[in-house]
């Protein structure tokens, strides 16, 4: 499983990973059931960059117990994964808690987060590094500090809940005012960019990557997935297209030879800020900036 850099995330004091970091970022997050063991291994040889084993909504009431128990004994340190529990308001929430602490827990998934209480408890079980589900009107009215709320790595976008907490139709521009929100409290805290919900159409590759690159454009940094035939596409989607990549060296090699001075490139004026965007896109191409 790749992890994120530690990153601070106090309040009002923004920090955004270095450029020898942002490549690192997680861009795939796959979810398998945890009751359906035999397929763990496969998960992890998909090339997802994370893997979610889900306790949760992919898990019936009269598996849950059965589900955990399969996922206790498979956790290994050597094959680390992100660990979707139950919400704190159920009776399996204290049970799932006790794996928190495994070595093969890199981290910890809270669907419905709505309380920086449920945080607290989550880290006192010993889970070192958090993603927050943002799936009601309650876990979006809170969105700062649970942001900010100690050990948080990255907040994700759970799209589908959401629109039906809202009683919201559709998964188009009714949300965009909401994906906007994550985005900015995730800046504001200082932790990676969010990550986007899934798209359900496990075969249509055109509205996989439509859904992916609406994502990117919001400010996303990565996204859900329920099937590994999505990975490809949500990869591609997020590395830097050639046109981006051609760009970004432009930029560089004109502010590198400006000693300073005012420079155009494409007929525009290149400033700090382009800079910075065509170092990050020449990071995220996997070249050096």
């Amino acid at each position: 499983m790749s992890t994120l850099p530690n990153t601070p995330n106090t309040p009002n004091t923004p920090t955004m990973p270095s450029m020898s970091t942002i490549s690192a970022v997680p861009v795939s997050y796959l979810f398998v059931p945890g009751s359906r063991p035999e397929r763990f291994d496969k998960a992890l040889a998909a090339g997802a960059d994370v893997v979610i084993i889900d306790l949760e909504d992919a898990v019936s009431p009269v598996d849950k117990d059965s589900a955990r128990a399969s996922v206790a004994a498979w956790l290994s340190a050597d094959k680390p994964i992100c660990l979707r529990i139950n919400t704190a308001d159920t009776e399996w929430f204290a049970a799932d808690l006790a794996l928190c602490a495994h070595p093969g827990v890199a981290a910890v998934m809270l669907p419905k987060a709505a309380q920086v209480a449920d945080i607290e408890r989550l880290r006192k079980a010993g889970a070192q590094r958090v993603l927050l589900l943002i799936e009601s009107a309650q876990g979006l009215t809170n969105l700062s500090a649970l942001a900010a709320a100690e050990g948080v790595e990255r907040l994700a976008f759970g799209s589908i809940d959401f629109a039906v907490d809202l009683g919201i139709e559709g998964d188009d521009r009714e949300l965009d005012y909401f994906r906007s929100q994550l985005v900015l409290a995730s800046r504001v805290a200082g932790i990676a960019p969010p990550i986007d919900g899934v798209t359900t159409a496990i075969d249509d590759t055109t509205v996989l990557a439509s859904e992916t690159l609406r994502g990117k454009r919001f400010g996303f940094g990565g996204k859900l997935c329920i099937h590994p035939a999505q990975l490809a596409v949500i990869h591609s989607s997020y590395l830097p297209q050639a046109s981006e990549v051609a760009w970004a060296e432009r930029v560089l090699v004109a502010a590198a030879g400006s000693q300073g001075a005012a420079v155009a490139v494409d007929g525009k004026m290149v400033d700090r800020p382009v800079i910075l965007k065509a170092e990050r896109i020449l990071a995220r191409a996997g070249r050096a900036a």
